[in-house]
């Protein structure tokens, strides 16, 4: 056998060339996987991050001014992993209780970009600009957003809660 490797049944690469793609093979590979662990801890940071200005407030004006809204859990602090009924009062901007509207929920968790496992919704109006919503449910700590979108006398508007769950 020669330098390049020539045997009997063909060519063969020399160890040295042999030694030179294994090593550029691994070299590659590390890269790869660096990238990866890069790009894990990427995700990490990113779907753990929450805003330092996060509005926790139970009491939001809504989008255009419409309207003034407020949720309380009907049974103390919320938890993960349960079935929870809110109320939800509506009034408009100067005080006044709103009756008679549609209301529209969605919630969703910003970082992760998925919504609630359920599909809350209003199921009753209590009276008072009070309204019973049904169904909501966060499967994980974090950060959540709930959505209210409000329908009543002709104007539409909507409202956003901030919610961080431990």
């Amino acid at each position: 056998m020669n330098r390049i490797g020539i045997v009997a049944g063909g060519v063969q690469p020399a160890a040295g060339v042999r030694r030179i793609w294994l090593k550029r093979a691994g070299i590659a590979a590390g890269a790869i996987v660096l990238a990866l662990v890069a790009l894990a801890l990427g995700m990490v940071a990113w779907m753990s991050y929450v805003p330092a200005d996060l509005d926790l407030s139970t009491t939001r004006l809504s989008a255009q001014g419409a309207y003034r809204v407020s949720y309380e859990p009907r049974r103390g602090p919320i938890a993960v992993n349960q079935i929870h009924a809110w109320t939800l009062h509506v009034e408009t901007a100067d005080g006044r209780p709103v009756e008679g509207a549609t209301i529209a929920v969605d919630g969703d968790m910003p970082q992760h970009g998925h919504g609630l496992p359920t599909e809350p919704q209003v199921t009753a109006e209590l009276g008072g600009g009070d309204y019973l919503v049904e169904g909501v449910k966060f499967h994980m700590p974090g950060w959540w957003v709930m959505d209210f979108t409000i329908d009543a006398g002709g104007q539409t508007d909507t409202v956003r809660f901030d919610l961080l769950l431990n």
